[in-house]
């Protein structure tokens, strides 16, 4: 009998330790325990890590999020590298693949080359001879890649969001947004000025003097000045149906009669009747100064942007003029090296066939299904915030649940592959491979105009550390990239986990609900699913977003711009409380045994803050909080927990810690 209850004492140890085995626990180190949780929590979770963190040469910052696609370069660089000796089939993804990595990394042609690659353009910008050339030449260059005051793009229509159309956005402008143009502080000063000394620096590297070079630089500032005065900025980028003005081409075409709509829609092979103006006052402003600025200042504005557009794939001095501009806004100390550029570069233009390579290598099924299982458990979670809001009708709830559950998942990688059979790659030809590859991608958008939406496609590649929300299709997406460390761990414990990839899952998921994403209906077109009350109260609870995150300072007098970060604000702080209710449906969740000195609703939200572990160059900081729609780090970490009681709860915060507020201040939304 002993040796019975022996055994079965045995077999119930050994299946503990294969649980064990099976469900790490993730230490948690570098708590800087100096410090109150309730008055800066990022700082409590990553200050130690902060203070002793280097940020590389090449990078304007480092750590997880955005940064983790320094260390996904590497890894692509390896794949690339090694494709590259290989002696591929011809027209196999790996012979184009390495051929184009190739040469891109043969940095001796390149250099040898110099600007020959863009003599031939530059001599038809000099044949321009009225505003009719003019526009046939931004045309022809449009179609490989080459955009300068023409935006145009397919994509789904907001009001049939099965059926794909034509559609135009504001463009033309060098520096990041319109107010670059118009604010007199002193950063923004030296931006302007760097900006002016790049363009000088172009002119001069294709044979003007100074003294020309420099005048050429002021004449291209002064039209992109002008075109700016008529950009939205990127607060009133963010309505969406003021952003949404479909218009018959006949009718554009007498409202702009100097632009020559129907001549330019029928260069691009753009066979349509009607087409979507995102921002008209551009192209009106367009219109306009296509008479009063002069041919020749045109053609001074056109030899500017291809040479600014192109300068990544010329020799040196090019890449180095470019590098010197893209400094003064980034803060970034040294150029990347040639292999991480060239990953970046396939992977943008070939992300398809890399992604493929990747994967394979990468990737494991266990790791789909087991984000899958996240993903429905906070659907599951999401249902049920909803079912207890009590500032929403039930008519309204039952849309917002009908929405819910309309949703696409995709993880990992696309069910099927794109085909680049069009794509001529050659080795040694580096800018030419890069004209194919752009002209390819031009063609393929250009196939679906006016065709049923592919609801399976992707818009990211599934080696890039990123997540995204597109409320057109109602869908959610998570490459396969960003379900590793310390987002995800196949591996670790529910509370990682769930704090992790759980908050990013609960973060795209809001944003079908968020200020524009609540505009769509379960189907992906813009239309109201709302009483007109609810929405009412909704637009109140967005605009407390807004007030709070416009008192978080980044930088001196730097604030985030609360107006233009709602949508993602509003993701993550309605992203924490869905992933800590689903957190709360596991075993482990519904335990408070500690583990590292941790029990685990503290090791939930230490998760939280180790996802945004980073540390940025004060440069790259402001250049974020004036034109990123999201937050900085510190304060997608802080402005939530600052909302989430149970945050309180776990770490005891009481009044006078900083980053208490009163319980009736406390933001819920969803």
């Amino acid at each position: 009998m002993k040796q019975i209850i022996f055994l079965f004492a045995l077999i119930l140890f050994l299946s503990a330790c294969q649980t064990i085995k099976d469900k790490k626990m993730t230490e948690i180190t570098g708590i800087d325990s100096s410090l109150s949780p309730g008055d800066n929590f990022f700082n409590y979770v990553n200050h130690k890590w902060y203070d002793t963190a280097q940020i590389p040469p090449s990078q304007p910052g480092v750590g997880a999020y955005m940064f983790m696609n320094y260390p996904q370069r590497l890894r692509l660089q390896g794949i690339l590298d090694s494709v590259s000796k290989a002696d591929n089939p011809t027209g196999s993804i790996e012979q184009k693949l390495g051929d184009f990595y190739g040469s891109g990394m043969d940095t001796s042609t390149i250099n040898h080359l110099g600007y020959e690659p863009v003599k031939p353009l530059l001599t038809k910008i000099d044949q321009i001879s009225d505003i009719s050339s003019l526009l046939k030449l931004v045309t022809d260059e449009a179609k490989m890649g080459n955009n300068s005051i023409l935006g145009f793009y397919i994509g789904p229509d907001n009001k049939n969001s099965n059926l794909n159309i034509a559609h135009l956005y504001q463009t033309g402008i060098g520096l990041p947004d319109k107010d670059y143009y118009f604010k007199t502080d002193a950063p923004t000063l030296a931006i302007q000025q760097a900006y002016k000394i790049y363009l000088a620096k172009l002119f001069e590297l294709t044979g003007s003097d100074m003294a020309t070079a420099i005048k050429n630089a002021n004449i291209v500032y002064g039209i992109d000045k002008q075109i700016a005065s008529s950009h939205k900025t990127n607060i009133e980028l963010r309505d969406v149906n003021a952003n949404y003005n479909k218009i018959a081409v006949n009718d554009l075409a007498k409202r702009e009669s100097n632009i020559g709509w129907q001549k330019i829609l029928n260069e691009l092979g753009a066979k349509t009747d009607s087409i979507d103006v995102g921002q008209p006052a551009y192209y009106d402003k367009l219109n306009s100064i296509l008479k009063s600025v002069s041919i020749n200042d045109w053609k001074i504005y056109l030899k500017a942007y291809s040479l600014n557009n192109y300068a990544d794939l010329l020799g040196a001095p090019f890449v180095g003029a470019s590098f010197e501009y893209n400094k003064t806004l980034t803060g970034q100390s040294v150029q990347k090296t040639r292999g991480e550029k060239m990953a970046s570069q396939v992977d943008q233009l070939l992300g398809g066939a890399l992604g493929q390579l990747y994967v394979k290598k990468y990737f494991t099924e266990a790791a789909k299904q087991r984000a899958l299982e996240l993903v429905n458990n906070l659907q599951q979670a999401f249902s049920a915030r909803i079912d207890k809001l009590d500032w929403m009708s039930d008519s309204t709830k039952q849309k917002a649940k009908e929405k819910l559950f309309a949703i696409t998942k995709k993880i990992g990688y696309p069910d099927k592959w794109r085909d680049y059979s069009n794509v001529n790659i050659a080795k040694g030809k580096y800018f030419e491979n890069v004209v194919s590859a752009s002209s390819d991608n031009f063609q393929y958008q250009l196939a679906k105009l006016n065709k049923a939406v592919d609801k399976s496609e992707w818009f990211t590649t599934p080696s890039t550390v990123t997540a995204y929300n597109n409320p057109s299709a109602n869908e959610i997406v998570f490459p396969a990239a960003i379900l590793q460390p310390p987002y995800f761990d196949n591996n670790a414990d529910d509370a990682m986990n769930y704090g992790g990839i759980g908050m990013v899952i609960g973060h795209e998921m809001t944003h079908t609900f968020d200020d524009q994403g609540a505009q769509f209906d379960k189907d992906g077109n813009v239309r109201n699913w709302w009483t007109k009350d609810d929405y009412e109260k909704f637009k109140t609870k967005t605009q407390q977003v807004i007030d709070l995150y416009n008192t978080f300072t980044v930088l001196d007098t730097v604030h985030i711009k609360g107006a233009m970060t709602v949508g993602e604000n509003t993701a993550d702080i309605s992203g924490v409380a869905v992933a800590y209710d689903a957190f709360k449906m596991t075993k482990e969740g519904k335990d408070t045994t500690k583990i590292g000195g941790f029990t685990p609703d503290q090791r939930f939200f230490i998760s939280v803050a180790r996802i945004w572990r980073v540390k940025m160059k004060d440069e790259f900081m402001r250049l974020w909080a004036n034109n990123n729609p999201h937050s900085l780090p510190m304060w997608r970490v802080n402005g939530p927990l600052m909302n989430s009681t149970h945050f309180y709860d776990a770490f005891n915060v009481k009044p006078g810690d900083k980053m208490y507020l009163p319980n009736k201040d406390r933001i819920h939304i969803w």
